[in-house]
């Protein structure tokens, strides 16, 4: 008997008949002698309907109140799954993250995960019942629910399966694993059967929407066994056939990896550029122009500054897209207080494509390799980014599918398997 936790996104809670396949699922796994916690997100577009109702009513709605109102949706789907595994025939007890409780700071919209009490949820299991617990959110020290962020209920599930030390976190999703890249731009994209935690975390943060980024530290951290397979396949599959499908993301070395110098490639449309123009170029600069923007919970990804002529230099950095007019307003109303620039130039038709790989680190010439592509295809590259197993460029977005399908083809990730380069 393994603890298993089960996370089942929206898609897969799209409609009543397939909350149903997942409570044949989940029913399955209990029978067969297994203690199952399941975290479900809110059913598909429920989340974005309520954020749109709020958007109706106010143009900066008060974060507090979008995380109350963006809770209900995960509450609504996690009852909705405990009647249909009663129907089953399971006993179910559904919970919200406060009620847990789910601790967390107290960051409305992005809250963080501090701490985690899983007795209750071991009471339950101990007395054979499927626990649902709502992902995406929790409670604050003041007593606040709060919301994780887009995709928090990934980093919900991974949590609670480091907290209540389960055997396996298994995310179910209406893909059946990770790909190459996305086969919706890719139609040759592959799914891999095996990613390394750093490559998996590369791709998370690079753009790929498979596994919230958090949700992956948190796996890489406490060390959880972790596999994305389907929930849109047939939920009486075998439980043996089941736990091996997907792909699994492991810590563990596998000399294999070594060969795929580049394993995937990433990208992202949520990117927004902005360059201050004349900046003056002296000790400091960068803290005076980024730390506002950090004290508005913003996050900056990528950086460049200029060379410095005569005494000023230009100071460009990227942010999401859904934060770009508040650090708009964070630059106008504090930054150019703070610094004496010339000018404010933004531009949000840009996008971020990355190329991945562990096998990266030990092969020269890659990121050569990336850029005479792009310049093949008339690509022209804006900023640049890199690590040891990473290379990220940013271009304009009506590049990126040409740029994804162009390198996806160069560094055969179209191929069963790719040759040492």
């Amino acid at each position: 008997m393994s603890l298993i936790v089960q996370k089942f996104g929206g898609t897969s809670m799209g409609s009543i008949e397939r909350i149903q396949n997942v409570a044949k699922r989940v029913a399955k796994w209990h029978r067969a002698g297994h203690q199952v916690v399941v975290v479900p997100s809110a059913m598909a577009g429920e989340t974005n309907r309520l954020l749109g109702l709020a958007a109706e009513l106010s143009d900066m709605p008060d974060p507090r109140e979008l995380d109350m109102l963006a809770a209900t949706g995960e509450q609504a789907s996690s009852a909705l799954l405990a009647l249909a595994l009663q129907a089953q025939g399971v006993d179910a007890r559904s919970y919200t993250g406060w009620q847990v409780p789910v601790k967390t700071d107290s960051a409305y919209t992005k809250a963080r995960i501090k701490e985690i009490d899983g007795q209750r949820i071991l009471n339950d299991l101990n007395a054979d019942k499927v626990v649902i617990v709502t992902g995406f959110q929790g409670i604050d020290p003041e007593g606040h629910i709060t919301t994780l962020g887009r995709g928090g209920s990934d980093t919900s599930a991974v949590a609670i399966a480091a907290a209540i030390k389960a055997d396996q976190c298994l995310i179910f999703t209406d893909v059946d694993g990770v790909y190459t890249t996305d086969p919706r731009v890719v139609p040759e994209a592959r799914r891999m059967n095996v990613i390394s935690f750093e490559e998996m975390l590369e791709m998370a943060s690079l753009g790929s929407k498979v596994l919230q980024i958090r949700a992956v530290e948190f796996a890489g951290k406490y060390k959880v066994p972790l596999r994305v397979l389907s929930s849109l396949t047939d939920p009486e599959i075998p439980v043996e056939e089941e736990i091996v499908s997907g792909t699994l993301i492991t810590i563990e070395e596998d000399p294999s990896m070594e060969a795929a110098v580049v394993s995937g490639i990433a990208f992202s449309r949520d990117e927004a550029k902005i360059t201050i123009l004349g900046v003056p170029d002296r000790p400091g600069i960068a803290s005076g122009i980024l730390s506002p923007i950090a004290d508005a919970n913003i996050d900056v990804d990528m950086i460049i500054q200029n060379q410095s002529v005569d005494g000023t230099t230009d100071f460009s950095f990227t942010v999401n897209r859904s934060g770009f007019k508040q650090a708009i307003k964070v630059i106008n109303e504090v930054v150019l207080k703070n610094v004496n620039a010339r000018e404010v130039i933004t531009d949000d038709k840009v996008c971020k494509v990355s190329i991945v790989g562990i096998g990266m680190h030990s092969h020269a010439g890659v990121a050569s390799k990336m850029f005479s592509t792009l310049a093949e295809e008339g690509v022209n590259i804006q900023m640049i980014s890199t690590s040891e197993i990473k290379t990220s460029v940013l271009i304009e977005d009506k590049y990126m599918e040409l740029a994804v399908r162009a390198l996806h083809k160069v560094f055969g990730l179209d191929q069963e398997t790719t040759d040492e380069e």
